[in-house]
């Protein structure tokens, strides 16, 4: 008998789509069409899965929810030209709002590595984003706004961001069956503590378990996607693994809203506050209580009903056409 998997670990609860105006295939979901465009861009560890707890509520709300996969990871194929850094996936994403959905202006929300590409989009495409939702991110370092601001995730969390940058070859090569690149992964939701205790459960023997990491944790399984995925990190140490600059600096001219999951040792401990000079027209920001990295999963209902309250106008707006 087929196992009753719950809505919020369900890989079928949204049908995927499929965009090739770049050269490769890229996954995305998309509910709520004729709403307020909204694209959600998830970071590393993790694919579109991430945002599976919010995707209802907020076309409910009269959002159009766009949900990619970013290129190497989920159900998207490899970049035909293998990088995988910030701006390539900015373009990505920008071929698929404006040609292949025919939007002029779109909010824009991200986490980890998907608040850099937010903070790149915003930049490279200012006319495009109307305004944007930031969460658990890098952000740019401004010496004098930031002085006396605690600006560095913990050190002794960092290893794995050294070893995907410089190592990836060889630590692939050391993950070597699904199971293998699949307990790596749960690492990040579990072990390591990047979310609040509790958030996701322990994995100690099979993943099969352990349901919600397992949802989460399935997309790595495979190998060449998992290696992709790691071009962000790659970025950072590599000038060859850089399509052309990241956009990351000071933004002044998109209003947006700053949420912050403050049980997460790896983003700076003073985010909000230094969110808040990156974006000084900003709401927030918002500390949530117990939550870590995974603000959309950890923290659903805060995270869906901010970007509701946040776009109230435009909805209403939408709304009264």
């Amino acid at each position: 008998m087929a196992r009753q998997l719950a809505p919020d670990i369900d890989p079928e609860r949204f049908q995927t789509r499929w965009y090739e105006g770049r050269g490769f295939r890229q996954a995305f979901v998309h509910e709520g069409r004729g709403g307020v465009a909204l694209l959600l861009i998830h970071g590393w560890p993790e694919t579109k899965r991430l945002y599976w707890r919010v995707i209802q509520p907020l076309a409910a709300a009269g959002f159009e929810v766009i949900v990619p996969d970013l290129r190497g990871f989920g159900e998207s194929e490899i970049g035909p030209d293998g990088l995988h850094d910030a701006p390539s996936s900015s373009r990505d994403l920008h071929a698929l709002v404006t040609d292949g959905l025919g939007h002029d202006k779109i909010v824009v929300a991200g986490a980890d590595f998907g608040g850099v590409i937010a903070q790149d989009f915003s930049h490279r495409f200012p006319d495009l984003v109307d305004r944007m939702v930031i969460a658990n991110c890098p952000l740019p370092y401004d010496r004098e706004a930031m002085a006396g601001l605690r600006t560095r995730g913990a050190p002794e969390t960092l290893d794995y961001y050294h070893r995907q940058g410089t190592d990836g070859d060889e630590l692939l090569a050391e993950l070597s069956t699904p199971q293998r690149r699949r307990r790596y992964i749960a690492a990040f939701y579990t072990s390591r503590l990047w979310a609040h205790p509790g958030a996701f459960t322990s994995v100690t023997s099979g993943l099969g378990e352990y349901p919600d990491v397992e949802f989460h944790t399935e997309p790595f399984g495979d190998g060449p996607r998992l290696r992709a995925s790691w071009g962000a990190y790659e970025s950072r140490y590599n000038p060859g693994a850089r399509s052309e600059p990241v956009l990351m600096a000071r933004n002044d001219r998109q209003r947006a809203l700053i949420l912050y999951g403050p049980s997460d040792p790896v983003i700076a401990p003073d985010f909000d506050r230094m969110a808040a000079t990156i974006f000084p027209n900003h709401v927030g920001p918002f500390l949530l209580r117990d939550c870590g990295h995974f603000v959309p999963w950890e923290a659903a209902h805060a995270f869906a009903t901010a970007t509701i309250a946040f776009c109230s106008d435009l909805l209403g707006a939408r709304a009264s056409q």
